[in-house]
This record gives C-alpha cells, structure tokens and sequence, in this order.
C-alpha cells in the first residue's frame, strides 16, 4: 500500500468513527437497559468538526439527538430534567461543532486564496524576469557560457539580480553580472536601467570603463530612487585572457583544470555603481580592475551574493569556492545544475534570495561545445 492509499483509508476510518461511536452507545444502552454511555453521544459531532463541512456535522448531531432521545423513551427510570439536559448538551454540542467546522472550512479557504495568491504574484515576477534577461550566446568560438536563475521562495518580491553577454565584433565576448539594492519594483526598474546601458554600451564602446562610464550616467539620469548596483564587467579574448571591472560584487572565481579554484579579485576595490555624485566616481583610472589568463578547460563563474549569501539551519554560509572545485562536467550546464543542488542541500528548503550564476569555459581552438543548454 503506498502512502496515497494509506492516507486515504485514514480519512475514511476517521469519516466513519463518529458513526461507530452513535452505534456502539445506542448497542450497549439498549442491551444494558440504562443510559450509562449516553453522555458519548455528545462527542461524535465534535469528532466531525475536524474533517467535514457544517452541514455533515449537523447531520451526525441530528442523528446523535435521534439516538438520544430513543434511549431515553427506552429507558423510564431517567427524568425529565435529566432527560432534557441529555438532549441539551448534545444539542449544544453538536452546534458548536457546526460553528467551529464553519470557521475551519473558511479559514481553509482564505489560507487557498492566499496561496493562490502568491503562486499568481510569483508567476508574474518570474515572467518579469524573463523579460528583464534576455537569452546569452551560449558559445562564441572557444568561448561557452551558461546562466543559470535560482528564484527565492514563493511569495518572496522580484529582486534585481542581473545579467548580459554579447559577442563583440573582434570574436571575444563582453558581460555583466550584477545585483542592485533592495528588492522589488524599484530593483527591476534600476535593473533594466543598468541592462539597457550596458546593451547600448557594449558593441561600440572601446574599453570596459567607457562601458561603466555609459552605465553610471543612466543611473544618475533615470533613478529618481537611490539605488546602488555592484556588478562585474568582463572582456574575454579568445586567446582566454579576461579583463574584469569590479565595482563592489563578489570576486568571479576561476576554476583550473586542476580543480585549484581562486577569487579574482582586484587589488583596489571599486565602489559599486550608482552612487551619489562624489562618492561613485568611475573615470579611466578607477579602481577595481584586474586580469586572468584562462587555459583551455579553465572555468569563470560570476555569482551573485544570494548564493554566497544562503545559510543552512545553524546560521553557517555556503561555501562556493569548495563547491566550485567539483565542476568538471562535459557539460557546463550539468556543472550549475549540481551547484544549485549543493546550494539546496545546504540551505535545505528554498532560498531566502535570488542567486544568478554565469559559468565561463575556455575550450581548446576547434573543441564542439557542450549541449543542452538551458536557462532556470
């Protein structure tokens, strides 16, 4: 018997007990010529408030008072007054029982709406994502990518992690990661704001700079809410060499074919975008630069902080540098497929954020990329 069935016998022996129990006082009263079980006669409508709808358990308190009243017609030796607070308490009993199933079926049914509610909102939000991210090109000549967008639990609002990958005209391939304050509307509002410049940005530009440059002065432009973005700029050459512009994010971390895996971090931190005048400025000599030189098999990924951010039951982080060590699939999406199943299992339920993953490859000149690419 599998648990299906198991569940639903359980259902029905419950459905039935408060029959048994009218039976079994009426069998044994009757038999024994006295009212000494009358008093149970009270309980099985109480029994049916827990699992059915009012109009049931009117009729199993209708059915109890029947009972009632034919043993105590049966039985001469009980008086009136006790007769009458016999039929009284079960009466009552069985009215209560009634009121309490009413407030139950429409406290169950608010808790569905709500749910339903929720499971409407999130839908949006997921088809707002989807709207804000648009489809990267999964392999550029030796350069393979693959996204990857972990959603937070049901009910938790859109947040503002992005990304974007375009292949520039000399054959390399130029990208964002990033992840605005805050959450909400205002985050996708600033999101698109950030995405829109860097596509505007990203093809005639000459530098990354100039890219972060194009980008900062839409955010002062447009955002009337102040809403600061950290994110990674990326240029990566064909030959693997990958220069990055890091205003506040987490360092990408690089993964060798030798399993070592480090942190690319620049040597002065950047201060992330969208600050107010004075404190964000990104002119040609601004901080937050640095370089790697990718071998053929060498992985970058980009994150955002919801994955380095979850935390299991005891309050400890997820360690993605060690989990990082273990990609080493053909298949780059089989790769983030097992991040987020160690992100799960470490978190053990739903995410309290969303965590957008963007894995880099370097693959040999002339190597068929992996397949089945695929965007969650």
């Amino acid at each position: 018997m599998n648990s299906g069935q198991a569940t639903t016998g359980a259902m029905r022996w419950a459905l039935a007990v408060p029959y048994v129990i009218i039976m079994a006082v009426a069998l044994v009263d009757v038999l024994a010529q006295s009212t000494v079980l009358l008093s149970l006669l009270a309980t099985p409508p109480a029994l049916t408030a827990a699992t059915s709808r009012p109009r049931t358990v009117l009729l199993v308190g209708g059915l109890a008072l029947v009972v009632c009243a034919g043993i105590l017609l049966a039985d001469d030796t009980v008086g009136p007054g006790r007769a009458a607070a016999a039929l009284g308490a079960v009466a009552f009993v069985a009215l209560a029982a009634a009121q309490t199933s009413a407030l139950r079926v429409r406290a169950g049914q608010r808790h569905q709406r709500t749910k339903q509610e929720l499971m409407d909102v999130r839908a949006v939000a997921d088809v707002a994502q989807e709207m804000v991210l648009g489809p990267v090109p999964q392999v550029n000549g030796p350069i393979e990518l693959a996204v990857s967008y972990t959603s937070a639990t049901i009910g938790a609002r859109i947040g503002g992690d992005l990304y974007e990958a375009v292949t520039m005209p000399d054959g390399g391939t130029r990208l964002l990661v990033g992840d605005v304050q805050g959450k909400g509307l205002p985050a996708v509002r600033t999101a698109v704001t950030v995405l829109t410049a860097f596509r505007a940005a990203a093809l005639t530009a000459s530098s990354l700079h100039e890219v972060a440059q194009h980008i900062e002065n839409a955010l002062r432009r447009r955002e009337s809410v102040e809403k600061f973005v950290t994110a990674v700029l990326a240029d990566c050459t064909e030959q693997g060499r990958v220069t990055l512009l890091n205003f506040g994010h987490p360092p990408p971390l690089v993964r060798r074919r030798d399993a070592s895996v480090r942190a690319v971090e620049p040597d002065v931190p950047g201060p992330p975008l969208g600050l107010p005048p004075g404190l964000g400025s990104h002119g040609l000599d601004s901080p937050g630069t640095g370089t790697v030189l990718l071998s053929p098999g060498d992985r970058l990924l980009f994150y955002t902080d919801g994955t380095t951010e979850a935390r299991d039951p005891s309050g400890a982080f997820f360690a993605l540098p060690a989990a990082v060590r273990h990609l080493g699939h053909r298949s780059l999406d089989h790769d983030l497929a097992a991040l987020r199943e160690a992100l799960t299992r470490h978190t053990r339920g739903p995410l309290d954020d969303d965590a957008a993953l963007l894995l880099l490859r370097l693959n040999s000149p002339g190597a068929p990329p992996s397949a089945n690419h695929e965007r969650r």
